[in-house]
């Protein structure tokens, strides 16, 4: 490893491949070769206070005693737009570079990485275009926008749940913008940010990841799930737009409404989990210059790996 300025580590990975103890790891062994380093949060819903256990949030006593930033800034109504979180990440980095600290990216959300790590710019906003498109949207239904958006940008519809509204509202409004797509993908070119930047992926055999988050589903309800989401009711989470779409709080949720019961709840945060992780490893897969390590063995072979 060289001595020149600070540099930008990235990890990325499926969940469940174990991120964030490597990232600890990383720090340790930067530190223990003479860099200071800090991790920087790259998960969507690890961003909202109260979203602790269905996210697998590492706890604060389990964290060494180094610094995370960018978990736990927004309240669970908030809405977690990637546009914003890039500018907040990148302030995040510039800081901690301009004290000569290193900066360690972790996070699962495909979209949210990239568009730090990446020369990844987006659309302006149209307020009263969104306005209209949400009022469209109470009086057509969502079908009908997406239909639109199918005819509009195929590429973009085939990236977007035809249920989340606020994503085909916002795809719609940056059409008619005049941007011949909505993007949401990696840019042709992977430029990068930041040049000194180091990307290590995790990856797990898919039968022992399988087992791995299957297992971790059913110990968020043992751990308390339903109360997490009983507390964030209180605070408005029914509210939010992104929040109670997250995978594991919105079966929570209709099972604390009595709308499916626990195993239903569970069962079906697993399939939507392993889903998720499948997504995940497609979109990593396209970086380039990543060092790809076995998550379950990547510490022991952190050493040989930072050269």
């Amino acid at each position: 490893m060289t001595a020149e300025g600070p540099r930008l580590w990235s990890v990325i990975g499926a969940t469940g491949t174990g991120k964030s103890a490597f990232a600890l790891d990383l720090v340790e062994a930067l530190r223990a070769a003479g860099r200071d380093a800090e991790i920087v949060g790259a998960d969507a819903m690890q961003l909202y206070r109260g979203m602790d256990i269905g996210t697998a949030k590492i706890p604060v006593g389990e964290r060494r005693g180094i610094p995370h930033h960018l978990l736990d800034v927004l309240e669970v109504t908030d809405d977690a737009a990637v546009a914003w979180y890039q500018s907040a990440a990148r302030d995040v980095i510039d800081s901690l570079h301009a004290r000569g600290v290193d900066a360690v990216l972790v996070g699962g959300s495909g979209l949210y990485v990239s568009a730090v790590l990446f020369d990844f710019r987006f659309p302006p906003r149209d307020e009263a275009l969104r306005h209209a498109l949400e009022a469209e949207l109470d009086r057509i239904g969502p079908a009908a926008l997406y239909e639109r958006l199918r005819t509009a940008d195929p590429a973009a519809a085939t990236r977007i749940d035809s249920r989340n509204t606020r994503r085909i509202i916002r795809a719609l409004e940056v059409i008619a913008q005049g941007d011949r797509t909505h993007g949401g993908a990696l840019p042709a070119a992977q430029t990068l940010w930041y040049p000194r930047t180091r990307l290590f992926g995790l990856e797990r055999d898919r039968r022992e990841l399988v087992d791995t988050l299957d297992r971790r589903v059913e110990r968020m309800w043992d751990e308390g799930l339903l109360d997490e989401v009983r507390e964030l009711r209180h605070i408005g989470l029914e509210q939010g737009t992104t929040a109670p779409r997250a995978i594991g709080y919105a079966q929570a949720l209709a099972q604390v409404r009595g709308e499916i019961d626990g195993p239903e709840a569970i069962a079906q945060t697993q399939a939507l989990t392993r889903r998720y992780a499948r997504r995940q490893v497609s979109w990593f897969r396209r970086y380039e210059g990543v060092t790809w390590m076995d998550g379950a063995t990547a510490g022991e072979s952190l050493a040989g790996s930072m050269a």
